[in-house]
């Protein structure tokens, strides 16, 4: 924890402003991922798909990549990927950012401090979307550079707008992170959950309300991120499509953009509201 009366030896016991407090936890806990373990090894991860992908393409050549328009390639490159990385993203930035107050006591070091949770909450996320980014940020360059490669600089404009929203995911994922981080003070257990949630249980929700209970889940944060995919997708797909298998029909719903910006915003501000909440009324014990 920062100790804010070394930051500011100002004359007198001058207490920084909650402004002033969310800057100084940023940029210390953003030096902390930086210089983390966690930031090499997903820098890692990410430097390693992308070389997968390169190399896949470049000597396999599949259909819809190099064979096909700058659309099709930046849609089945960008689309199919980003929402992964987003993911370890959250859980290695925001799967333990607040339970770690409770499981490793560095609270406690805060506590003599004149630092609002709120302060500490704030910075935290702050810090976790900005190595996020530098992440996201590294794959969106490996994006480029085959795509610039195969194409030249034919960048389809469905690209940036996937872009955009693939960074409003990020934030939407982060904020449900940190409520969860929140909500545990076990770190293993917090991370474990978001893993569970976002890789297994979204999905099936998904799978089963729309197509068995006919039911659009609107309510499910991947159903919303959705568009990232979709953008590319031309003409985009029909809000509500119905397969008759047999005696059965299957409806497939899909989020409309501005539907989808609508539920990863909303996700975003319930969540971390409802994390920030539980962090402020939590005790350390």
């Amino acid at each position: 924890m920062i100790n804010m009366s070394e930051t500011y030896p100002s004359s007198g016991n001058v207490v920084p402003s909650s402004i002033a407090q969310v800057g100084i936890i940023t940029k210390y806990t953003f030096l902390d991922y930086f210089r983390s373990r966690r930031f090499l090894v997903l820098a890692i991860i990410t430097l390693l798909i992308g070389f997968l992908l390169t190399f896949a393409v470049g000597y396999y050549n599949p259909p819809g990549f190099r064979g096909g328009t700058s659309l099709n390639f930046y849609g089945n490159w960008w689309g199919s990927v980003t929402t992964f990385v987003v993911i370890l993203s959250g859980i290695f930035f925001g799967g333990d950012a607040i339970s770690g107050e409770f499981q490793n006591k560095t609270g406690y070091f805060g506590i003599p401090n004149p630092i609002n949770r709120s302060s500490i909450y704030v910075g935290k996320w702050l810090a976790a979307f900005l190595a996020s980014t530098i992440i996201l940020g590294v794959f969106t360059v490996i994006t480029l550079g085959n795509g610039i490669a195969y194409f030249g600089l034919d960048i389809p404009i469905e690209f940036w707008e996937s872009v955009l929203f693939t960074w409003l995911y990020l934030v939407s994922v982060l904020g449900f992170t940190f409520f969860f981080s929140a909500v545990f003070k076990s770190s293993s257990i917090a991370i474990l959950t978001t893993v569970i949630l976002f890789l297994f249980v979204f999905g099936i929700i998904e799978l089963v309300a729309g197509a068995l209970a006919h039911v659009e889940p609107w309510f499910i944060l991947t159903y919303g991120a959705a568009i990232i995919s979709n953008v590319f997708l031309v003409p985009y797909p029909p809000h509500i499509t119905v397969l008759e298998a047999g005696p059965l029909n299957l409806t497939t719903y899909t989020a409309t953009i501005p539907q989808g910006i609508a539920i990863m915003a909303v996700y975003f501000i319930i969540t971390f509201i409802l994390g920030l909440l539980l962090f402020q009324r939590k005790e350390f014990t």
